[in-house]
Parts: C-alpha cells; structure tokens; sequence
C-alpha cells in the first residue's frame, strides 16, 4: 500500500505550512519575551545577540531532563498550565537573569 507521489507531496506541503505556523508563534512569543525584558532598546549587532541567546538556550539545555523541564516550565507533572504557574515561573527567571523584568 504505497501512497502515490501527489498525496505525499500534499502530506509535505501541509506539514512545511504548520511549521511555518509553529516557527511564527514560537517567535512571537520569544520577542514578546524579550520587548519585556528590555531587548528592543539596546543596540546590538545580530550576531552578537544570536550568539547570546546560543549561550541562554545552552544554559537551559544543559540540565538534565527533569532539571530542564521543570526549569522551562513545560512538563510538571499533576499541574495545569494556569496563570498562577506562569507567575510562578517568572520570578526564578528574573532573579536568574538580574534584569528586573522576566
């Protein structure tokens, strides 16, 4: 049962526009992240700055799996995703990156 080359070209073509999709709100959640934490102010060289977010994602990636998760916030196991995690969550981040703003 093989699929013929039109239906997996349609398969490809649906699943590059949810990436597509996936990539855009990932980015504008990271900018809104980072208009908050004073970034859009500073005049920086590109590569200066993407070489400084490669060092913050090592940081996070760094840890072990259970370390890294519960430091994003994204797998807690027996907790919803409220707005009181959030804020839960935001703290750590401003204590760890003394900017004030998370």
């Amino acid at each position: 049962m093989k699929k013929p080359s039109s239906k997996i070209r349609e398969e490809i073509a649906r699943l590059q526009d949810q990436l597509r999709q996936a990539e855009t709100r990932e980015a504008e959640r990271i900018g809104r992240i980072a208009l908050k934490a004073g970034l859009g102010e500073i005049e920086i060289d590109e590569a200066e700055l993407q070489a400084a977010f490669e060092e913050l994602a090592k940081r996070f990636r760094g840890g072990q799996g259970g370390t890294k998760s519960a430091a994003t916030g994204k797998k807690n196991p027996g907790e919803s995703r409220t707005g009181g995690e959030s804020s839960a969550t935001q703290p750590a981040g401003a204590d760890a990156g003394s900017t004030g703003e998370a």
